[in-house]
């Protein structure tokens, strides 16, 4: 996967997942329900973390939604974008 972009997804960062424009190859990289992704792997990806943006207060969302959420907007833009859903 040499040609892939790698997208980090953490509570701890401001760009909003809707923000990209994901291609075919992209892979997603969700942390530990618990801990999320380390600290030192986001501040050495600044421009390819993203999160999904939360009320303030409001608690955080499990591990297998917030992968459903951002893989499904992935699935929709590659589908508008004419790539095939096999």
């Amino acid at each position: 996967m040499p040609e892939s972009r790698f997208w980090y997804l953490s509570s701890k960062v401001e760009r909003a997942y809707w923000d990209v424009e994901f291609v075919d190859g992209d892979c997603l990289v969700f942390g530990r329900e618990s801990k999320g992704l380390p600290s030192s792997l986001l501040a050495s990806n600044p421009k390819s973390s993203v999160t999904i943006p939360m009320t303030e207060g409001s608690r955080s969302i499990n591990l297998s939604t917030s992968t459903g959420i951002v893989l499904y907007e992935a699935l929709r833009q590659l589908h508008l974008n004419g790539a095939r859903l096999t």
